[in-house]
């Protein structure tokens, strides 16, 4: 027999080691938002990406809890109330509903709990009936039937039941299928809901009688779809820029600040992963954007337009609008070579909130900030005063100011009440208090108040882009019905165009005429001057009638459309 082999001798690949092989790995923890999120396709039934108030009543359900629980948690959860919830607002209600099955009171559940617990790391995954930690639309416990009946079963036991109206051939209310349109009633949010019943039934009449040339451009996708605006109109050196550069703790690209006119352009500060300039003309064309209607206003404009983009977490929920220096003194008389009064009648109709700078030392109102104010007119809710610098002058200094300013804006508003004055300084530099050392706890306390006004601007988005909404399609039956009664008074044979002046010259009797006989509230009348100037190239007769079915549509979307939105999109609970 052959000798052994000395283990010094044999190959390494097979010397055993005597060193202790390494323990497996352990699982990594899993987290809640994890769990979440895979049970999110789970929640999604049609998986369009949205938990419609049906999934969330039929899903949320297998927690077991009350309505009153599941009814707040949505409502922490929808807080921009858009009607439908993403994958991070799902996220948010389930933790809402782990907080009441941990032992939260119900009365006690708030957004401050919420991100305290979060902040813990002490919230423990929320239970659901018949749902793992592993659960997805991958790995699903259920077969889709099952799943369905489940839900519908444990809905039905906990009382939490959605009242729906079932359309035969519609199983899915929230699909679109590839190749249709989809409809407002299958629409599963309020926005999409309203794009919808714009494009059917509102735009068509629209074109018809050029509405847009007397209130505003046809709408887009990018109108409905846009994150809320804060606008800033002043004069020169108030701080206007300034003011953007606290707000965001940073600069934007493009953004000049000196004691001189600096900002010579509409500059829209918007989110963008990367610091980056979009010239005007192109931002124009971009129907994604919602600024393809200032397309209207000509070159001379989009020369003098900008958007800037800037990574900071406020431009993630709104979007700022800069705004060049009011003109006063002899300087009103250069021509921009653009209305600068429409230009900002514009921006303030897709605002959210519209701030007016005024500094201590030039609270003159010149007669372009007259005009600016004035074609604010029907926006008043959403008009915020800043009187910026206020640190610069004394206690008795402002106090003095203060009452000039509100003497001043009382006379351009022309309205018994006034609105919010905010007074501070909003800039980066610590306060002043050698002038006015009994003001920095007002400066402080003022500018919470402002900085806490604008982060409730997304909160606030939806039901203004409804509110916005609801006020173009009256304007929109005004305008039907004017048009319909001067097209009435139109000579059968000949003579169109004396006829038509004739009206336009005496435009306060035919108006005064439609209030009575369309039973056209005074308060929703055009501004007869305006209307007049523009109907100046139009022939009136020409204009296409409006049938009766298309009126009644119209006017239902007022009395129907928009109420049953509303109620269809509310808290689900």
């Amino acid at each position: 027999r052959p000798a052994p082999v000395a283990p010094a001798q044999l190959p390494a690949t097979m010397e055993e080691s005597t060193e202790p092989k390494p323990a497996p790995d352990s699982p990594r923890p899993v987290s809640d938002e994890e769990v979440y999120k895979r049970w999110f396709g789970l929640a999604d039934q049609d998986q369009d990406g949205r938990v419609t108030g049906k999934d969330a009543v039929e899903f949320f359900g297998l927690s077991g809890l009350p309505k009153e629980a599941l009814s707040r948690a949505w409502q922490l959860a929808d807080l921009n109330r858009q009607g439908y919830l993403g994958k991070d607002q799902f996220v948010r209600a389930l933790r809402v509903i782990a907080l009441v099955q941990n032992g939260t009171e119900v009365s006690k559940l708030s957004m401050d709990a919420l991100d305290a617990a979060v902040a813990e790391g002490s919230l423990p995954v929320a239970e659901l009936e018949g749902l793992a930690h592993d659960s997805s639309n991958m790995n699903n416990p259920f077969t889709a039937k099952a799943m369905s009946e489940s839900l519908r079963e444990v809905a039905e036991r906990t009382g939490n039941t959605y009242p729906t109206k079932t359309t035969p051939g519609h199983h899915n209310p929230g699909s679109n299928p590839r190749g249709q349109r989809m409809t407002a009633a299958q629409a599963t949010g309020i926005v999409d809901a309203l794009k919808e019943i714009y494009k059917a039934k509102v735009r068509p009449v629209e074109e018809a009688l050029k509405f847009g040339s007397f209130y505003s451009p046809l709408l887009t996708d990018g109108d409905f779809e846009g994150k809320p605006n804060v606008l800033l109109l002043g004069q020169y050196s108030t701080g206007k820029t300034t003011f953007i550069k606290h707000l965001l703790g940073t600069e934007y690209p493009g953004c000049n600040i000196g004691p001189e006119p600096t900002t010579d352009r509409f500059v829209v500060v918007m989110h963008g992963k990367e610091p980056r300039v979009t010239p005007g003309q192109t931002l124009a064309v971009q129907t994604d954007k919602p600024f393809t209607g200032l397309s209207t206003f000509g070159s001379a404009f989009l020369s003098k337009f900008q958007a800037s983009s800037c990574d900071t977490k406020l431009l993630e929920e709104v979007t700022i609008i800069d705004t060049p220096g009011v003109l006063s003194g002899e300087k009103q008389r250069i021509d921009r070579g653009y209305s600068f009064t429409n230009v900002c009648e514009w921006f303030a109709a897709r605002s959210d909130v519209i701030l007016l700078l005024f500094d201590p030392h030039k609270l003159d109102i010149s007669d372009e900030f007259k005009s600016v104010i004035a074609s604010l007119r029907g926006h008043d809710d959403k008009v915020r005063v800043v009187l910026n610098k206020a640190d610069q002058v004394s206690a008795q200094q402002l106090m003095r100011v203060y009452g000039a300013l509100m003497w001043s804006l009382g006379k351009v508003f022309n309205t018994p009440e006034v609105c919010k004055v905010y007074v501070g300084s909003f800039n980066d530099q610590p306060l002043n208090t050698e002038n006015n050392q009994l003001g920095a706890e007002l400066f402080e306390k003022e500018q919470s108040d402002l900085k806490r006004d604008l982060l409730d601007i997304p909160q606030r988005s939806c039901d203004r882009k409804v509110n916005e909404f609801v006020k173009r399609v009256r304007a929109c039956v005004t305008h039907a019905k004017i048009m319909m009664h001067l097209r009435g008074k139109m000579p059968m044979m000949a003579g169109f165009e004396t006829k038509q002046k004739k009206l336009l010259g005496r435009l306060d009797k035919e108006f005064e005429e439609c209030v009575h006989t369309h039973l056209i509230p005074k308060g929703d009348l055009p501004n007869g001057r305006r209307f007049a100037e523009i109907c100046k190239g139009m022939p009136i007769w020409k204009m296409p009638k409006v049938d009766k079915k298309q009126m009644k549509a119209l006017e239902e979307v007022l009395s129907v459309d928009i109420p049953e939105i509303m109620r269809r999109f509310d808290n689900p609970f």
